[in-house]
């Protein structure tokens, strides 16, 4: 999905996603550190970042969508709290190594040829000990028609998800169903994959 049509759906006054953070990150954040540096990859209008800075957290949003970013900083403002923002294709950049205490990922599709950078970078930028927590869609999405890609080439596949995290601490693995009511494009029952590993 490429910049312009994120830029044009993160245009829209509405906040696609809503403003209210991912459910799996809201009762997984507990679990991490007070006052983390935490990088929010694929963070779009910023509702996860911007719930994770209201906890006290250094927060970094990374997104390819200059609008998204605009709207994440919105949203910041709103919520009376600071984020940095980096704007980038996280399909092609490479992180800065052990950077964060934490990186977090929400529904961040790319085609499946580049998955594994995408979960590559974020464990890189992540200091040893320090944690990655992840929500996406699995490939059995497709049939249930609640958000996310229409095609399982940008959804994700759990022996995947498994291979790429097999060297390090899996502290919760889940691939099945939950429901999600996010804005106006996630809604309903869907079926995802979730992660919470340790470096």
């Amino acid at each position: 999905m490429s910049k312009e049509m994120w830029d044009q759906r993160f245009s829209e006054p509405n906040y696609a996603y809503g403003k209210q953070p991912n459910a799996f990150i809201k009762e997984m954040s507990e679990r991490l550190p007070k006052d983390s540096k935490i990088g929010c990859f694929a963070e779009g209008e910023g509702r996860n970042g911007v719930y994770l800075a209201k906890m006290g957290h250094d927060v970094t949003i990374l997104d390819q969508s200059d609008q998204g970013l605009k709207k994440a900083q919105q949203l910041a403002k709103e919520e009376d709290v600071s984020i940095e923002t980096l704007q980038g294709d996280l399909t092609k950049m490479e992180m800065e190594p052990e950077q964060f205490n934490a990186a977090v990922m929400v529904f961040g599709h790319v085609p499946k040829q580049d998955q594994s950078f995408l979960m590559e970078q974020m464990i890189r930028s992540v200091k040893p000990g320090g944690h990655i927590l992840f929500e996406v869609y699995s490939e059995n999405q497709l049939t249930y028609g609640t958000g996310g890609p229409k095609t399982t080439e940008m959804l994700y596949a759990p022996e995947d998800v498994l291979r790429w995290i097999k060297d390090y601490k899996c502290l919760h693995f889940y691939y099945g169903e939950v429901e999600r009511n996010e804005g106006e494009r996630h809604n309903g029952l869907g079926h995802v994959i979730q992660g919470l590993i340790q470096k």
